[in-house]
């Protein structure tokens, strides 16, 4: 049997970084090769030796240069990961053009249409921002009427991806938490950030009228390696649109209240204010919690609850 390939794009990032450290860890990773792209240098020294056996590609998702390199070196991949975005909602407001040339990723399948054999799964990360955001529980089969630019690049993608590609799997994934990543990203994470604000003991504003299902890190990559599995075993034509959250729809206020009580925090120390009262310089949704029902019944993976992820994540921390 030769081995299976899978190459995660976006590979330094929080996601990326994640994935590629359980995919080295799995029972079967003698099964499969694994490489990775990243854009910016040079590359994070713990991550390398975290996954020593990888290789890595410096890639511009803009132009599609390096994917050469890949091909050459690599060859063609059974499973890519697209872990790469410009994520930042009031990024892509500022800059359209970039966000669009990132987030929709045509350099990427315009490389994997040009093997041979279509043979390759895309699993490609979308996200809830897709929808509107005026009611509460968004199934698949929803329209989807992104309020943002960030939201607008993710609907041209998925268009793009189930139209050009045989086979993929596209994941709606909500807000991302959990721990630290073995190479510090420098964004804020959404757990740290609250724990870092609360335990100064001074109050802090959170909104309570903006909802969303946020998903523990570690629960995305089991349904991503969950995917591959399936794939590189069964090879059956997939094409998969599911939503990805956890199974509690919850507020920034709430978000905050679980980290006060797992920490011992003040619950005072929590204000709540309206999401109007801050301008954020984008549209912001405020109701886009996600049905999982598709989710658990086609893989059979039930996300832990916002409180238990809270847990996890801060006492992953601390061992750290």
């Amino acid at each position: 049997m030769s081995k299976k390939k899978i190459l995660v794009v976006g590979g330094t990032g929080y996601l990326g970084q994640h994935l590629l450290q359980a995919y080295n860890a799995h029972p079967n990773a003698n099964a499969h090769d694994l490489a990775f792209t990243h854009h910016s240098s040079p590359l994070p020294q713990p991550l390398l030796e975290a996954i020593p056996s990888s290789l890595s590609f410096q890639v511009d998702l803009k132009t599609g240069n390096g994917f050469e390199a890949i091909s050459n070196a690599f060859g063609q991949p059974d499973v890519v990961v697209n872990c790469a975005a410009m994520s930042v909602p009031r990024a892509c407001e500022v800059d359209p053009a970039t966000a669009h040339a990132i987030n929709v990723p045509s350099s990427l399948v315009k490389w994997l249409q040009s093997f041979e054999h279509s043979t390759t799964l895309l699993i490609h990360l979308s996200t809830d921002q897709v929808y509107e955001g005026e009611k509460s529980f968004y199934k698949e089969e929803d329209v989807t009427l992104p309020v943002n630019i960030y939201g607008k690049t993710k609907v041209a993608a998925e268009k793009f991806i189930s139209e050009k590609c045989p086979n993929f799997a596209i994941l709606r994934s909500s807000i991302i938490y959990g721990p630290q990543t073995i190479s510090p990203v420098p964004k804020s994470l959404p757990i740290q950030w609250i724990d870092g604000a609360l335990a100064k003991g001074e109050k802090v504003e959170f909104f309570h009228d903006e909802f969303r299902c946020p998903i523990y890190v570690m629960d995305l990559v089991t349904i991503i390696l969950a995917l591959t599995s399936q794939w590189t075993s069964e090879g059956k034509q997939m094409k998969v649109l599911l939503n990805v959250g956890g199974p509690d729809k919850v507020s920034r206020v709430q978000m905050a209240e679980a980290v006060a009580q797992f920490r011992g925090y003040d619950p005072s120390l929590i204000k709540s204010v309206s999401a109007s009262s801050v301008d954020r310089g984008v549209k912001s949704p405020s109701d886009i919690s996600m049905d999982i029902t598709r989710l658990i019944q086609t893989l059979r993976i039930h996300p832990v609850s916002f409180k238990d992820g809270v847990r996890l994540t801060l006492t992953t921390e601390a061992k750290q």
